[in-house]
């Protein structure tokens, strides 16, 4: 992934999509809302530093692609494997940003 300001690329990151059975959404969107410290009631999961993009998919934190690495894929959110590098992007995003999914 990465996060662009102005058509430059400002940071870039690991990160892992939805499968084949929950596919993550591709499109244009923007961020519709931040959680720092998020739990999904459909999955039964932490999802630090989620910021969300379309009908409950979000850009998060997640400790088991950090730990499993491509071994898996998410819930169709964008995961993340860096958990200093979402912090700091979670703290520069603004509701309204722009997100492009293409994967």
């Amino acid at each position: 992934m990465a996060w662009m300001i102005d058509g430059k690329v400002v940071s870039s990151m690991d990160v892992r999509f939805g499968s084949e059975n929950t596919p993550t959404r591709e499109g244009i969107f923007q961020v519709d809302r931040k959680v720092r410290n998020d739990w999904s009631k459909l999955y039964h999961t932490p999802m630090p530093y989620s910021m969300y993009f379309s009908r409950g998919q979000a850009v998060h934190y997640s400790a088991d692609f950090a730990a499993r690495g491509y071994n898996g894929a998410s819930h169709g959110c964008v995961n993340v494997r860096d958990k200093g590098k979402i912090a700091a992007l979670f703290d520069k995003v603004k509701v309204g940003d722009k997100v492009v999914v293409h994967w």
